[in-house]
């Protein structure tokens, strides 16, 4: 029987720069570096208050990644879109779409991770 989700799989051709993105855009924690015995170089990375894990694949035997729009997305919450905003602007990642406000002070908004992943942002509206 299933119990729980571990991890979500992305694989992508330029490990390094999609690594740089999660950590140092999403501020994401990188928890470990593998290659898998079949030879995928592996990266998985976590939210701070989150279990499930993110792999980040690199696994040139399974032909060119493509990526389908609108085929699935992450979404992580964050505390400030405004601050975040800024944030990945200064690092060359300005938000692709919003933010898009409520009227209740909550936020969502998207940004494009390294070959064509779509992230979404979603600020909790105030209690």
């Amino acid at each position: 029987m299933i119990t729980k989700l571990l991890h979500t799989r992305y694989r992508v051709t330029d490990l390094e720069k999609t690594a740089a993105f999660y950590r140092d855009v999403l501020g994401l924690e990188e928890v470990r570096r593998s290659t898998s015995g079949r030879g995928s170089q592996l990266i998985f990375f976590k939210a701070p208050q989150s279990e499930e894990l993110i792999e980040i694949c690199k696994f040139d035997a399974s032909g060119p990644v493509v990526v389908g729009p609108d085929l699935t997305h992450l979404a992580f919450e964050v505390t400030d879109m405004e601050a975040f905003a800024r944030h990945a602007a200064a690092l060359g990642y300005p938000l692709s779409d919003g933010p898009h406000w409520n009227a209740r002070g909550g936020a969502i908004a998207f940004i494009d991770a390294p070959e064509g992943y779509e992230i979404e942002l979603i600020q909790p509206a105030a209690p």
